[in-house]
């Protein structure tokens, strides 16, 4: 006496059933693409360097300017100065 048929259309064991979607599953492994990711300490690690670059910069100019102040060369420009107070000046007066 048969409990179960062994010669049905369709029938696939449990075994059969999990080795088939193993094998998709690393089908769609092997077919994606690569990619990459940058960890947050990574992104924080190239933002301290891009500032450094611009703090060694900044720290050749601030030394280039005390120079000229300290030999008296150092000539400021009204007109710009000006320009950079006047909105200042404007905000207070509104006050």
């Amino acid at each position: 006496m048969k409990i179960n048929e062994t010669g049905r259309i369709n029938a696939m064991n449990p075994y059969q059933r999990s080795a088939e979607s193993q094998r998709q599953e690393q089908m769609k492994k092997s077919t994606r693409k690569d990619e990459v990711s940058i960890s947050d300490e990574a992104l924080k690690l190239l933002q301290a360097q891009k500032s450094s670059e611009v703090d060694a910069e900044r720290a050749n100019k601030i030394a280039s300017l005390k120079q000229q102040v300290s030999a008296g060369t150092y000539q400021v420009d009204a007109a710009k100065l000006a320009e950079t107070l006047a909105p200042y000046f404007k905000q207070s007066s509104e006050n």
